[in-house]
């Protein structure tokens, strides 16, 4: 996640697995600081600027969003009168360099995501609190905004700008074309990947390099399996990773994996869209953030795309959940230009600002009351619906949990699985994640 998100196509070339492999976090720590200096695209990186100006951490990489984002810095300054020097740096690289990032010299706003991955480092004293921002802008936004922009005690810490729906994607003409029907539940879907294989498509194209995007595939299997709060418990480890609830979760994701395109792990997600683009494929479980946004990036028909929300598994919990993450913008605790970057954040804080942002992005939703984006393609219309029609919202496996499990652990214990979803994987990464997991959140406590 994406948490994740839009951002997978390295601008440096480093991805988050080359990171990784050079020794873990110890390395990390080291390159990370320089790393994030050295991707610098829009000015000083090092929060130097003077009064009524501030740098910005962007990990908006990609073209398509780091568009958009520029036009909403530019609206930002229009409006605030606060000059804006954006940093941006590709996503993942960004992502696993971010607390060495705020523990050294940050920019003064940066990017980031809402709920628990933004908690932690708020519980770390790296982000500072911005309730004053919030005694402005907070009546632009529902109750639900509200607490993901919360931290662990209660304070403000980011400011979210969109979020968007994770569902299954298919082009509307393969469908037609093939008189297939929209699935509601799994043995429909099951049925519908054999039809599909028959036809000679990829039931469902997939690409697991980048380590996250089969996370959502595990939340949206345990969302239907379990519910909501079960996968809160399990994201914060108030319930084991070996508990039986688990194992259903990846035996039924066993059933599923005959129809995803082989060969995953070694696969880009960018790559995977290429293939509902070329219509090989049938399906795509994904964002409409990197989905749509790819369509847009290679000038696919996006008006052909299309999705439906991920079909029921038992009853008792229906439909009634997603996984819908929200992005947004920290204040950093070290930032140099305090006053105007809150100057920043408060316009970020309106519907004009949010329609500024949305004006060219065609994946994305306004999180604001007041924001009026007569731009809307149909899938953004119906993302709207869709989240709106849900009993709860998620944010995503990497956003729930802690960030360096989820990103490490659950990611390696995740491809294991794929490249072998048999009962004996299943058994030894239950209890080498509960190992893990026993680790993490203990040292937390």
């Amino acid at each position: 996640m994406r948490g994740q998100s839009n951002f997978g196509a390295p601008v440096s070339g480093v991805s988050r697995r080359d990171v990784l492999k050079f020794g873990g976090a110890a390395a990390l720590s080291f390159a990370a600081v320089p790393l994030l200096a050295g991707c610098s695209s829009g000015g000083s990186s090092g929060g130097s600027s003077g009064p009524g100006s501030i740098t910005f951490g962007s990990n908006y990489s990609d073209p398509a969003p780091k568009s958009a984002f520029g036009d909403l810095t530019k609206a930002a300054t229009k409006s605030t009168g606060v000059k804006i020097d954006v940093n941006t740096v590709d996503h993942n690289t960004f992502q696993n360099n971010i607390t060495s990032y705020l523990q050294g010299t940050p920019n003064d706003l940066f990017t980031w995501f809402a709920g628990y991955r933004m908690q932690v480092f708020a519980d770390q004293g790296l982000i500072e609190p911005i309730d004053d921002v919030w005694d402005k802008i907070g009546k632009n936004f529902p109750d639900s905004a509200k607490a993901l922009s919360k931290g662990t005690d209660g304070h403000y810490y980011i400011v979210p700008i969109y979020n968007y729906p994770w569902v299954v994607f298919y082009n509307k003409s393969t469908f037609q074309e093939k008189g297939y029907e929209i699935p509601t539940t799994w043995d429909q879907m099951i049925t519908l990947c054999k039809k599909m294989q028959s036809d000679g498509l990829i039931p469902f194209a997939f690409g697991q390099q980048d380590g996250w995007p089969a996370l959502g595939t595990f939340d949206i299997i345990n969302l239907r399996l379990n519910g909501f709060e079960y996968h809160m418990k399990l994201m914060q480890h108030k319930v084991p990773w070996t508990d039986s609830k688990v194992t259903d979760v990846f035996n039924k994701w066993a059933e599923l994996m005959p129809y995803v395109q082989p060969g995953a792990t070694g696969r880009i997600w960018q790559d995977a869209v290429k293939t509902l683009e070329a219509k090989k494929a049938g399906m795509m479980f994904q964002g409409t953030n990197q989905v749509a946004a790819q369509y847009v990036t290679d000038n696919a028909d996006l008006d052909d795309l299309d999705f439906f929300v991920y079909p029921e598994i038992d009853p008792t919990w229906g439909q009634d959940y997603m996984d819908a993450p929200a992005d947004g913008f920290c204040l950093a605790k070290k930032a140099k230009n305090v006053d105007p970057a809150k100057k920043v954040l408060e316009y970020i804080g309106t519907g004009q600002a949010e329609a500024a942002y949305l004006k060219n992005d065609k994946w994305d939703v306004a999180l604001a009351n007041d924001a009026d984006v007569p731009s809307y393609n149909a899938i953004q219309k119906k993302s709207v619906e869709v989240i709106k029609a849900c009993k709860n919202v998620a944010q995503f496996l990497d956003r729930d949990s802690d960030p360096g499990f989820a990103d490490n652990t659950v990611a390696a214990a995740v491809d294991k699985f794929i490249n072998s979803p048999t009962p004996a994987t299943i058994k030894s990464i239950q209890s080498s994640l509960e190992a893990q997991a026993k680790t993490v959140f203990t040292a937390q406590h």
